[in-house]
């Protein structure tokens, strides 16, 4: 169950919280419609993290709009992903924006203190997959997690990877991004014994057909407990470790 719907429960439990004042707290509008948004105001107690903003494609304005809606209804941290630098240093005029520029994501708010089962690890094949490593890890700090980062570690020189098999094996999650052929995560998925969330990336020559290349590959992995996003796709798997990271046994 969701954090916050816990704790609220908790205290009409222990009388901290009026019966009615609960039910107004419940019962509060599920989103605000701002004209050229909708924000979802109870993505949070439907899914246990709030709504995130997808920056590409809206203006510094719509971002604001969103933000102040965000911020008016309770919302500490507001991670806006895909976030130009020239759209965050508008931003920044009017919230508090910390700007990530190799995951191109912004953080208005400060980072959670981590509260997950244990470590997410993100590892990358290559320096070039970095940015899309980076916005793996800034979602799961914005989520609330604690984050290992272990870059540059590819198949091409798997002593690499080897050097790192204690933060590899005590991880609750492994987040393995790479490009060309992709053959980071079935090495990794079969080191170890957590889940393994493959990202392949557009980064390689030609016939990697802009990642679709290690896309496959990550597909047809051989090694048990290995699941992929999308290209590209850092968000998505740092979301989903998020997931992973805060399920309670």
């Amino acid at each position: 169950m969701n954090s916050d719907i816990r704790e609220l429960l908790e205290g009409v439990r222990n009388g901290a919280v009026p019966v009615d004042e609960a039910i107004l707290k419940l019962k509060l509008q599920p989103f605000e419609d701002i004209g050229y948004a909708k924000v979802d105001l109870h993505r949070k107690v439907r899914q246990g993290a709030a709504e995130v903003i997808y920056g590409a494609g809206k203006t510094p304005e719509q971002i604001i709009g969103i933000a102040n809606v965000m911020i008016e209804n309770g919302q500490d941290t507001i991670l806006v992903t895909r976030l130009s630098s020239e759209a965050a240093e508008i931003v920044g005029r009017v919230h508090t924006l910390h700007y990530h520029s190799d995951a191109r994501c912004g953080v208005i708010g400060e980072m959670p203190s981590p509260d997950g089962i244990g470590n997410i690890v993100v590892a990358t094949g290559g320096t070039s997959d970095i940015p899309v490593a980076e916005e793996a890890a800034v979602t799961a700090q914005v989520l609330g997690n604690q984050v290992v980062r272990l870059y540059d570690v590819g198949v091409a020189g798997l002593h690499r990877t080897l050097s790192h098999l204690d933060d590899l094996m005590s991880a609750s999650v492994v987040i393995a991004i790479a490009g060309m052929e992709g053959a980071l995560a079935s090495v990794i998925g079969g080191l170890v014994d957590c889940p393994v969330i493959a990202v392949p990336t557009s980064i390689g020559y030609g016939a990697s057909f802009g990642g679709l290349s290690a896309l496959l590959s990550m597909l047809n992995s051989c090694a048990s407990g290995v699941s992929v996003v999308n290209i590209d796709n850092g968000f998505g798997a740092g979301y989903l470790a998020n997931m992973i990271n805060h399920m309670k046994g």
